[in-house]
């Protein structure tokens, strides 16, 4: 299952202006909630053809609109400029460099009264954005045509009705025929599709390259303008596996599509965000292989080429038992560049066309996020360690970083956050598993701490030496207020290889609650945790292994469970993931005993006795609300400690940051009240 973890960056953004290249030390005070609201989430870096900038986006927070917002940045190469180049009340993202240059194109809402994004265009002689297209169902990627005079665009088809009709305050049927049907993004899925659309900057008119009854997804150019690649999942019907293939067309109406890979799997699946990278010389096109599709998501994602003239593809390095993400090809076509998972940490990788060993141009305790590349073998990278957020590098020597932005300098240089440390230890059966404690700023040594047994979401996730702003930035938190967060990486975590994933194979909450209990066992030994004083909790698989437990272990004494679900049954047909049950589970109808195996906490909720927090968003079509509603209502009826927090419009990825920041103190405050 693909379920991941409460989504704090854009409510966690700044509030205040940047920082130069530093702010002076000075005495440093607890993290507060405010300090966290004040953080800058950097993503999305771009070197300029000329090599001498690197644009990028900065994400803050409008407290006054209780929303996020952000804006398109650049800083020179050399780190001795930074310019905010947009600035609107609406959002700004995905900035791209023509490839002469001139233009510095973006996506936006602005001025629409549904925020519906279409392209923009920034020209660097001067003046103001100019809108490029006008897309009633919006434009959500694209990319630049060699000659910087053409743009493919993915284009969503418009909303049923005509503009302005009154479709709020009078609503129609839903009418549901899809297989897979829901998304927690789109909500309910019709027949609306991405297609690919060809615009000309002359005159500003786009022509439709893919019709169809399917996605299109993840454009590229090719080098010589010719061609582009791009994902979709094409056949029967694609709503009933994850295959996603790489296909070929040509910017002409009506052109030929040709199926490049045929792999029964997932080729160049858009959820890991990866688009099709080719070869200088056009020859190659490299692109993210998966795993066993009876895998589902515990299938080791590979680096996989395809000759663009059509042949058999060929995964680079099948050795290579990691995850792996963002090919970039070196400038003499004889190398990719790639971004490699491996135990806690995601390096900067290099491996020959030809095949042989991988060479890690980084290894340190770091967490990389994205790759630029630019002219002269220049090379950037988002990175983040345990105690900084994401910022631009320059790559240089071999593997020198160099820091580029310095987005939040400041309130780093006044906040003193607690102590990431590694731990390994051995599980029930002996098997080693890794992981990270937090210590509270301030530690002292030789006395144990009320500790809390954070779970990431996932499975297929771990925790990592980096700032994200998902589950690290909650334990910072909740280390500012005293507590030791164990945070383990059990069997069904990623940066171990496809065994270690996949030992959780429909098999949820036995072997992975073993070696997260053997966690809080090993720090208990250690003298860290105090075993009077445990907590628990997690988002998403953290809240499901949460349930699982605390069924199964009366040790703790506080309990945090947000958007689990515990009776298996009943997310068939209510949530988005479909194809992962019958694959992963198999119909209810023919394997009902594992779907009853696997949702043992809600069917032995009498056996619960921690006090536990349940929280949920009412639109959420990853883990919905009502599951979350059955494990507090067992708890309820058994007269239990327990409370359920609804947020209402939030998906399993919230938003508003009102919420978020709610989200935070709840999770201090049940702790407080039941560890202290």
């Amino acid at each position: 299952m693909r379920l991941a973890a409460l989504h704090l960056p854009a409510a966690l953004a700044v509030l205040a202006a940047v920082s130069g290249g530093g702010a002076q030390a000075q005495a440093r005070r607890p993290l507060s909630l405010d300090d966290l609201a004040r953080m800058r989430q950097v993503s999305e870096p771009r070197i300029s053809p000329d090599g001498d900038w690197v644009s990028y986006t900065v994400t803050t927070t409008d407290t006054a609109r209780d929303r996020n917002q952000s804006d398109v940045w650049m800083t020179s190469w050399d780190g001795s400029r930074t310019l905010q180049l947009t600035s609107s009340t609406e959002s700004e993202h995905g900035a791209r460099w023509s490839p002469d240059g001139r233009w510095l194109a973006f996506l936006s809402g602005r001025g629409d009264p549904n925020e519906v994004e279409q392209l923009w265009l920034l020209d660097r002689l001067g003046g103001e954005a100019a809108r490029v297209t006008g897309y009633r169902g919006g434009v959500s990627d694209y990319d630049w045509a060699p000659d910087s005079r053409r743009l493919v665009l993915v284009v969503r088809d418009p909303p049923a009705g005509s503009p302005g009709d009154d479709s709020v305050r009078r609503p129609k049927p839903i009418v549901i025929d899809r297989y897979k049907f829901k998304d927690d993004d789109r909500g309910y899925l019709d027949h609306r599709r991405d297609h690919l659309y060809l615009v000309d900057l002359a005159t500003r008119r786009g022509t439709l390259l893919t019709p169809g009854d399917f996605d299109d997804e993840m454009p590229s150019w090719s080098p010589d303008g010719n061609a582009i690649a791009f994902t979709s999942q094409r056949g029967v019907d694609p709503d009933r596996a994850h295959n996603w293939d790489v296909f070929l067309t040509f910017p002409t109406p009506g052109a030929d599509v040709q199926q490049l890979t045929t792999f029964e799997g997932s080729d160049g699946d858009p959820y890991y965000g990866s688009r099709p990278a080719w070869s200088p010389d056009g020859k190659w096109i490299a692109y993210l292989r998966g795993g066993d599709p009876k895998l589902v998501s515990y299938g080791v994602q590979r680096l996989a080429v395809v000759p663009s003239a059509g042949g058999g593809a060929r995964v680079v390095s099948p050795e290579l038992d990691r995850w792996v993400q963002e090919p970039r090809w070196s400038a003499d076509g004889k190398s990719i560049l790639f971004l490699l998972e491996d135990d806690r940490n995601i390096e900067l990788a290099r491996v020959a066309l030809d095949g042989g060993p991988v060479e890690r141009i980084t290894s340190d305790r770091r967490v990389i996020d994205g790759i630029a590349t630019g002219p002269g073998g220049k090379l950037a990278i988002l990175s983040s360690t345990p105690d900084t957020p994401d910022e631009v590098y320059a790559v240089e020597n071999g593997g020198t970083l160099r820091q580029l932005t310095h987005q939040n300098d400041a309130w780093l240089n006044e906040v003193v956050l607690g102590q990431v440390e590694d731990i390994s230890f051995k599980s029930r059966d002996g098997t080693s598993i890794n992981g990270l404690v937090m210590k509270p700023p301030g530690w002292t040594a030789g006395r144990p701490y009320p500790a809390i047994l954070w779970l990431h979401g996932g499975p297929v996730m771990q925790f990592q030496h980096g700032f994200d702003l998902y589950d690290q930035l909650t334990m910072q938190w909740l280390a500012t207020r005293g507590y030791v967060m164990i945070a383990p990486n059990p069997r069904g975590s990623s940066g171990r290889g496809e065994k270690f994933s996949s030992a959780v194979y429909a098999d949820w909450g036995r072997r992975d609650a073993e070696d997260v209990l053997a966690a809080v066992d090993y720090a208990v030994r250690q003298g860290v945790a105090d075993p009077q004083r445990l907590g628990i909790g997690g988002w998403s698989y953290g809240g499901i292994l949460t349930n699982a437990v605390i069924a199964q272990d009366r040790r703790f004494k506080a309990a945090t469970s947000g958007a689990g679900i515990s009776n298996i049954l009943a997310g068939y047909g209510t949530d988005e993931y479909i194809v992962d049950y019958e694959t992963e589970l198999g119909p209810p109808w023919k394997t009902l005993d594992t779907w009853l195996r696997l949702s043992f906490p809600f069917l032995h909720a009498d056996r619960i006795t921690t006090p536990t927090l349940f929280m949920a968003g009412t639109e959420d079509f990853n883990v919905p609300l009502l599951n979350s509603e059955q494990m507090y209502q067992a708890l309820k009826s058994l007269g239990r400690d327990t409370q359920l927090i609804i947020y209402p419009g939030e998906h399993h990825t919230f938003q508003r940051p009102s919420f978020v920041r709610d989200v935070l103190r709840r999770y201090a405050d049940w702790y407080d009240a039941r560890l202290r």
